[in-house]
């Protein structure tokens, strides 16, 4: 026969027909006796039982949390069928226990029974099939210039064995200094990994050109 126990915190757990009900602990085997034990109880400790179970993984959708029940006999039978359910979570592990501990006590208490199911929505998840790694295309290497373009034309002003002044590189794309300050640096170094050499001639003109 399956005993049950609940302490004054109100856990109730599961014990084998052999197991040794712990000291102080109230203890019961049927409705009847819940029952029982129940009629010191005040009415306040049922709804506190019964809130222990209501939304708990494995005792079922229909147990709501409650303010009071309508009546002392409805509240037992209530809360017994949830305290069978103890039982039923209980007989996997006994099932598992090697021979020479079968003697054991096998008990497990609703809350017990809460963290289990936690436990194994963990393990669930873990479970799951890592998603594929989304492969990163390769950078396309950037293109130098099409003929004709004012990229095209600063480039072969640079690549001449001596280079351009900024002022031949205006007149040729008629930009502004600045922009070709930052055409040079942003395009040509970050862009095309280009190295610039950057001199003064015997005039004092700053010149540019790509070191080959």
């Amino acid at each position: 026969m399956q005993l049950f126990a609940i302490d004054n915190d109100n856990n109730i757990t599961a014990y084998g027909a052999a197991g040794q009900i712990p000291e102080g602990h109230q203890h019961f085997a049927t409705e009847k006796e819940l029952a029982k034990l129940a009629a010191a109880w005040p009415a306040d400790r049922l709804v506190e039982i019964w809130n222990s179970f209501a939304s708990v993984a494995g005792f079922g959708a229909d147990l709501k949390p409650v303010k009071k029940f309508t009546d002392r006999k409805s509240a037992i039978a209530r809360i017994w069928k949830a305290i069978l359910k103890i039982e039923a979570i209980a007989v996997p592990e006994a099932a598992d226990v090697a021979p020479d501990a079968a003697a054991a006590t096998t008990r497990a208490s609703h809350k017990d029974a809460a963290t289990q199911a936690k436990k194994g929505v963990k393990k669930a998840k873990a479970s799951k099939p890592a998603k594929a790694a989304k492969l990163t295309k390769p950078a396309k290497p950037a293109a130098e210039a099409r003929d004709g373009s004012k990229k095209s034309i600063i480039l072969g002003l640079l690549r001449r064995p001596t280079g351009a002044t900024m002022a031949e590189i205006v007149t040729a794309v008629e930009w502004q200094k600045h922009s070709i300050r930052g055409f040079l640096s942003g395009n040509l170094t970050k862009k095309l990994g280009l190295t610039l050499e950057s001199t003064k001639n015997e005039a004092g003109e700053r010149t540019y050109r790509i070191k080959q």
